[in-house]
């Protein structure tokens, strides 16, 4: 099997590649608002994690994809078989960590990284301010694991923010719940126990840090710590509130975007 196909590549446009990723729950349709915006200029490149979206389930390995360097390693695999070089990879909230290591595994696949939303550690670590204490992360892979659907409802809105538009909230419920549970359950065990603070400082690509003024997951704190860390980062605070800006506010990702470009 070809990874364009387990990974349900599109690619459309033409000139310097620039990959798009999605985060947890979701599936390359979250960047729906923003890649065409790219089209008239860049070969623009959609895909999704094995395990969401219209990817080859079968191809879903539990050990495997028990790491994000897993999913890194997909990556890569995607980039040599489209002949990636220079490449700018964009990654939304968890991939932001996913494309990091698939930039240090290979090195010249990517020259700059687009990071929006990141954080390198959820759980809080002595001075380190993650946002969640390890017993609150349990209680959230425990809710997940005994409930999906209902953790679904309850969550989404709460992670897309901006409860004035109750439509994007549906949008991510719809999308969490379309995901299979017990790759859902892996996948956020994953997303939200990893530790990649000691792998930010190996990120030679230069980087954006994108963070939205308001966010429950990834606190302003969080992105500053990604953005302190890598040696060539620049970072930059939307107006955007919630977790998803590529859904919420995508003219002003693609402002910054096209800044930093």
């Amino acid at each position: 099997m070809s990874v364009a196909d387990r990974n349900n590549v599109r690619v459309r446009g033409s000139g310097k590649p620039m990959i798009f990723a999605h985060g947890f729950g979701c599936d390359q349709n979250m960047w729906r608002f923003v890649a065409p915006a790219f089209e008239d200029r860049f070969q623009t490149i959609l895909f999704d994690h094995v395990g969401a979206g219209k990817s080859d389930l079968k191809a879903y390995d539990p050990a495997k994809y028990s790491t994000l360097s897993g999913y890194a390693e997909d990556v890569v695999e995607l980039g040599l078989e489209l002949g990636l070089r220079d490449a700018i990879f964009v990654g939304h909230s968890v991939s932001a960590m996913i494309g990091a290591l698939a930039s240090i595994e290979a090195p010249g696949m990517f020259e700059s990284l687009v990071m929006v939303g990141p954080s390198a550690r959820y759980i809080d670590d002595h001075d380190y301010v993650g946002g969640f204490s390890a017993e609150q992360i349990e209680e959230l892979l425990e809710s997940l694991t005994d409930n999906h659907m209902g953790w679904s409802a309850a969550m989404a809105p709460a992670i897309m923010g901006n409860p004035d538009r109750p439509e994007l909230g549906d949008e991510l419920i719809n999308s969490f719940c379309r995901t299979d549970p017990e790759i859902a359950k892996a996948f956020a065990r994953v997303t939200f126990t990893s530790d990649n603070r000691g792998d930010l400082q190996r990120v030679t690509a230069r980087t954006l840090v994108l963070q939205c003024s308001e966010d429950i997951i990834a606190s302003k704190e969080v992105g500053e710590f990604v953005h302190n860390q890598i040696p060539n980062s620049r970072f930059v605070v939307l107006n955007a509130t919630g977790h998803c800006p590529n859904l919420s506010a995508p003219a002003e990702v693609v402002a910054a975007i096209n800044a930093f470009v």
